[in-house]
Formats: structure tokens, sequence, C-alpha cells
């Protein structure tokens, strides 16, 4: 085109085809509404990675996916709990030293998976207790009639004394008062020790009760439940009060506890305890925020699973029950690894790592350390992170004794990568947990927003509009407009601008049309 100085010339040498061209290049391209836009990010959300129910070894996989199909739930519920289930049944009765040395690792194991209301749940958390229930039973039954003589026994006892302890204070003889409090020494020292029904787990408990409960089952529990109220007893709000804390903690770690309170007393070397809650998001954000449950270190105990929800996205007319073959064989294998569970005072067996898992278990140990502290990638959770070897050691002993039964003695290689695997997949799930912790109300009014805008399916609004609709949460303007500029600061609506259409004026915003495209859980 050199020499050409308009549309004519160039029409005249190259003709009215190349004027078009020209003029198409040179027409600025429509960009399509979408690209205009950034990918929308989730206030106080992080995305999670799926934990499989393969994890976890033989028929407890089967079962745990099997629940998870039928429930129509994130396999993690089910597997979680099931890694709960088998600490509740081992702990007490078998520790891990990686080393093959005196430092030991009991094998408690704390699990909290958050999942909202509505979630089938209780589904979940029923088929996992099922035959841990049936053995209490079984075991009730058994020790029914010991129990009563044992009671008969005691009251007998009892009134003896109290009639001798009469006797004596009425005997002004000082010989026969020594002979009558002979008598009663004696019949104190034969009494025979109370003696309660088996348990091997309880749903509710305050911490004090806890105590009770680890003394009187011979060190070892579970605490099992699909409802927030064990953060409440924790926290002390179900009395109104602060909670101790001293048994639940030495439970985890496997610490000596000695209470010696008016009207209560528990003097327990080993003391393990288990626990393993499904809870919803909101009630563990709300009841765990509390500053004490994070500092003295109960929050860092708990392996966190935060699956995203498939409330709304489930086939109502889907029934596909948990087979019969696969049901049984869980109960079996959980009945199994009960064998001697009701022997007391018995020392707890010790468990070795293969020298090729004790490899692993350094190496990733080593990693763990690396990314601690002040500047560190876990600088933030430093407190949870700091236990994950642990943790690593204990749930590859406890998928050792499952897969193999109660005599196993050494973990193998393929039982740590089990744990490593999941330890590894439970990092962005804490990160997650502790990113609710520490979200403030503006994030949790902006995600209420979103629900609104997603469950109209709301590609435009009005702030109007939206006060309308959630007045009861936002009586002041000031806190929307707060909740709105998290959500305009994440991309997922547009930045105001005035409209009025006959009345007052009313900032008006555009929805992120990515917002239902891409797979974003609100």
């Amino acid at each position: 085109m050199t020499g050409l100085t308009d549309f004519n010339d160039l029409a005249q040498v190259e003709g009215r085809t190349a004027v078009k061209r020209t003029i198409d290049t040179a027409r600025p391209v429509a960009v399509p509404v979408a690209d205009i836009w950034g990918d929308p990010i989730l206030p106080g959300a992080r995305r999670t990675p799926e934990i499989e129910a393969s994890i976890l070894p033989g028929i407890f996989a089967e079962h745990a996916d099997a629940v998870a199909a039928s429930t129509q739930t994130p396999p993690a519920l089910a597997t979680m709990f099931t890694v709960s289930i088998l600490a509740t049944v081992l702990q007490g009765r078998y520790e891990i030293a990686p080393f093959g040395d005196d430092y030991r690792e009991p094998l408690p194991i704390w699990t909290c998976t958050c999942y909202p209301v509505g979630g089938r749940k209780t589904a979940v958390f029923n088929a996992g207790v099922a035959p841990l229930q049936r053995w209490e039973k079984l075991a009730g039954d058994r020790a029914r009639p010991e129990i009563a003589r044992r009671f008969a026994a005691r009251e007998v006892a009892t009134k003896r004394i109290e009639r001798l302890k009469q006797d004596a204070a009425r005997e002004d003889d000082v010989q026969r008062r020594e002979a009558i409090q002979d008598e009663i020494k004696r019949e104190r020292e034969g009494m025979p020790d109370e003696m309660k029904a088996p348990r091997i787990f309880t749903t509710n408990a305050t911490p004090e009760r806890t105590e009770g409960l680890l003394a009187e089952q011979d060190g070892k529990l579970g605490i099992l439940s699909d409802e927030s109220d064990t953060f409440l007893n924790l926290s002390g709000g179900l009395r109104g009060g602060i909670a101790s804390l001293d048994a639940v903690l030495k439970g985890h770690a496997g610490s000596a506890i000695r209470v010696d309170r008016q009207g209560r007393e528990a003097h327990l070397d080993r003391p393990t305890l288990s626990m393993g809650l499904i809870v919803q998001p909101e009630s563990f954000a709300e009841l765990a925020a509390g500053r004490r449950l994070r500092a003295t270190g109960v929050l860092a105990r708990y392996l966190y699973a935060i699956p995203k929800s498939n409330i709304g996205t489930r086939d109502v007319r889907q029934r596909v029950p948990v087979p019969r073959a696969v049901a049984e064989g869980y109960h079996q294998a959980v009945m199994d690894l009960l064998q001697g569970y009701e022997e007391r005072g018995r020392e707890p067996r010790v468990l070795t790592l293969a020298p090729d898992a004790l490899e692993q278990w350094l190496e990733f140990s080593e990693t763990m350390e690396k990314d601690q502290g002040e500047g560190g990638r876990f600088e933030a959770i430093t407190d949870w992170t700091s236990k994950l070897p642990g943790h690593a050691a204990r749930l590859a002993a406890l998928f050792a004794l499952a897969a193999g039964g109660l005599e196993v003695a050494v973990v193998q290689r393929e039982s740590m990568e089990r744990a490593l695997t999941l330890c590894r997949l439970l990092i962005p799930h804490a990160e997650a947990a502790f990113a609710m912790l520490g979200a403030d109300d503006t994030d949790a009014d902006a995600l209420a927003v979103l629900r609104w805008i997603r469950t109209g399916e709301r590609s435009e609004f009005t702030r109007r509009d939206a006060q309308r609709a959630m007045h009861g949460r936002f009586s002041k303007v000031e806190r929307l407009e707060r909740a709105l500029a998290v959500l305009r600061d994440n991309y997922i609506i547009s930045g105001e601008k005035k409209s009025a259409t006959g009345g007052r004026a009313s900032a008006f915003y555009l929805v992120n049309p990515k917002l239902y495209t891409m797979k974003v859980a609100a």
C-alpha cells in the first residue's frame, strides 16, 4: 500500500475485497463479556483435595466407599470417621516406636470433618459405630452377673462398715475399739472394686465426666459424634464456664493423669482418648474460634477434613444400599480387632517401623520441619503441622493393624505410604479449617450475600434488593456495604454505580457470569 492515501486508491490497485479486509482488521474485536472478569474467589474459602476411601486398607476402604455411595456424601466423611473408629478400637493396647527405642507414640487420633446440615452425617455415623454398639451389648451381657455380684458385695460391706462404726463409737474399752477398727479395715480391703459395663465410646461428655469414664474403662475411651456438643463441652459453653482440659489433652498424648479432688479421683498411667466428630462448618467456626482452644493446643490435635458439599446435586431417586457382604465384612473386621479389648492392666504392645518405612517417615518429617517457623509455608499453622509427623506414625500403625490383624509387630512400607498420603492431603484441609476460624464477620456476611445471589441465579441486582431480601441480617446498610466490597474485591460482582428507576437511587451491581460456570462452592 506504499503511496496509497485512501481506500479509493486501495480499491483501484487491489480491489474492494482488500478494502473490506483492511477495515475488518482495523475494527476492534468484540471481547466476550465473561473474559472481562477475573476468576471469582470465595471469601474465606480454600479448595481442598478429595480424600478417597481407597486410602484405607481392605474391607475398611470397601465399607467407607459403599457408605459414601449409599448416603451420597463425599468419601472424606466415612473415611475420616473410620480412622477414628480404628483408633478407638486399638488405642491403649498398642503403641508405635518409630526408632525402636523409648520414643513412642500412642494411637489416639482426633478427627473433625465439617459438613453442612442436611448432609446425612447421621447415616455415616450410624454405619461406622454399628459394630461398636453390638460389641458393647454383648460385653455388657457377659459382664452383668459379675457386676451384680460386686454390687451386692459392696452393699453388704458398706452396711457392715456403718454398723461397725457405730459399735466403735459406743465402745469405751480401747482394746475392743481398736479390734473393731481393725475389722472395719479388713472389710474395706476385702470390698471388691466397683465394676461398670464395658464401654468403648460416648457421644457426649464433659471433660470432668471424661476423666471418670477413662477411670472406669481402664483408660480407653472414644468420643464419637455427629453433633457439635463436644466443642461446647471443651469450651465450657454447655455450663457457662471454663472446662478443665487436662484429662482431654493427656488422653491424646497418653501421659499420666492424677486427679485428686474432693468427690472425684482418677489415677491413670496411660490414658488414651480418641475423637471422631462430624460437625456443621458454622458450628465449628463459631464454637472453636475461642482463643483458649487454640492456645491450649486442643485445635492443633485434630485432623481436619473440609470436603466440598454436594447438597443440591444429589440424585433423590437413587437408592444404593451398602451391600450386605460389605457391611458384614466391616462388622466382622471391627469385632476381630476388638478381641482382648476387655483385658485390664495389660501393657501396650510396641510396634516398630521397617527400615524403608522409617526412611519414608523421616523424609516426611524433614520436609515438614523445613516449612515451619517464621517465614515458612506453614507459619500460620505450625502448632498443627508440628504434630503431623507423630500423627503419621500413629496412622501407619493403625493401618498396619487393620490390614494384618492384632499380631502385627512391624509396620511395613505400604502402611506408611497410606499414612503419609493421607497426611499430605490433610494439610490443605487444615489450612481451610484454620482459615474458617480466622474468618471475620464480614467474610460470613459476604458468603450470605453470595448464597442469595446464587440461589436466585442473579445476573444483576441493586443494594436495595439485597437489603430487602436479608433485612434480618443487614439492618444497617453499612454492614451490607462491607460485605459487597468483599465480593467486589473477589471478582464476584462489579463495582457499584448508581441506578434510579423512578424512585430513590440505589447502588447497582453486575454478577460475574463465571460464578455459574466454574465449580465454585458457596
